[in-house]
């Protein structure tokens, strides 16, 4: 929790945090509207991206490259982003990755 100088500044910011939880609540609730969003919600589930990579093989969907589909992939699309990726399911998969390096596999 961050400071706060009264009882007021600590409510307003416990409402904000609600908010926005919320909002992260309703986004992972929502169905992939592209198949970019189901490879982040795939990563978002696994906290892996090599289980997503596999994923993404496993339904024999390639690279923009035109090779296997690889791990790096899926990095490059949470760094990237794309088009067709809601900015708050992005927003959430970037919070994954940022939880997966300062603890490691624990999120």
């Amino acid at each position: 929790m961050k400071p706060y100088t009264d009882t007021a500044e600590l409510i307003e910011t416990l409402e904000s945090e609600i908010k926005s939880l919320t909002e992260q609540i309703t986004t992972l609730k929502k169905e992939p509207e592209s198949f970019n969003e189901q490879v982040l919600f795939k990563y978002i589930d696994t906290g892996s991206t090599g289980k997503t990579k596999d994923f993404v093989r496993s339904l024999g969907v390639r690279s923009e490259r035109g090779s296997l589909f690889s791990s790096g992939d899926v990095s490059k699309l949470i760094k990237e982003g794309a088009d067709d990726i809601s900015p708050q399911l992005l927003a959430i998969a970037r919070v994954v990755v940022n939880m997966k390096n300062k603890k490691g596999k624990h999120r």
